[in-house]
């Protein structure tokens, strides 16, 4: 058998979604990570793993998850309700301040991600070569600056670190929600945002995975201002 063949069939692309959180009974990260879960991308497998939407699980969870799988690289998936594009979030910061309760109810103010993390961490992922091939591709996305101070965060910050921790790139995206979820959702008296098909979502990713495996600006991200 050819060991470099068998090398590539053994490469891991772990994407991660979030399970319901306030209104949202349903959540289109997980949607998408699990659409994801199964494909072959650039001759790595794609797998997928959906985290309670709460503070107090999120750390373990991924943790768990990168020593089960050992992947080569990491997208975590999260909702941005009002987003009309995907976001490739360029840096998560340290700070833990919820606009709402999470799923199990718990609401943190003004706390860090981790006592002892730096202020902020860059993207592991070659943001600016995706969304340079998205555009090629008509896929609506764009660099965003902020990850805001809720789950999203929190995971992006640990995803980061971890990564940094076992030479993983790592990085985060924002969808749009789904015509589906954003029905489901509404408010009463409310006007629908904007949506986004969740098989034109599953194309990016895979776009955005290939770009990630094939370009070298993929790399571990140390803390804001300083790459390896």
């Amino acid at each position: 058998m050819d060991s470099a063949a068998d090398s590539v069939r053994q490469q891991t692309v772990l994407v991660t979604g979030f399970g319901p959180f306030g209104r949202h009974t349903r959540n289109p990260s997980a949607d998408l990570a699990l659409a994801l879960d199964g494909s072959v991308v650039s001759g790595a497998r794609v797998v997928a793993r959906i985290f309670e939407t709460s503070t107090e699980t999120v750390a373990a969870n991924l943790a768990q998850a990168l020593d089960e799988l050992t992947p080569s690289l990491l997208i975590c998936l999260g909702l941005a309700p009002g987003r009309p594009a995907l976001s490739l979030e360029r840096v998560a910061v340290n700070v833990r301040d919820f606009p709402l309760p999470d799923h199990s109810g718990a609401v943190v103010v003004d706390e860090p991600v981790l006592s002892d993390g730096p202020a902020a961490i860059f993207s592991g992922l070659p943001v600016k070569a995706i969304l340079q091939q998205w555009q090629t591709e008509s896929v609506p996305g764009h660099v965003s600056n902020t990850a805001g101070t809720y789950l999203c965060n929190q995971l992006f910050y640990l995803a980061c670190a971890q990564g940094l921790d076992r030479n993983i790139p790592a990085g985060f995206v924002h969808i749009p929600d789904t015509p589906e979820s954003a029905a489901a959702s509404l408010d009463a008296g409310a006007g629908p945002g904007p949506t986004m098909g969740i098989q034109t979502m599953v194309t990016a990713l895979k776009s955005a995975i290939a770009t990630c495996l094939q370009d070298d600006g993929a790399k571990v991200v140390l803390s804001a201002g300083t790459t390896a």
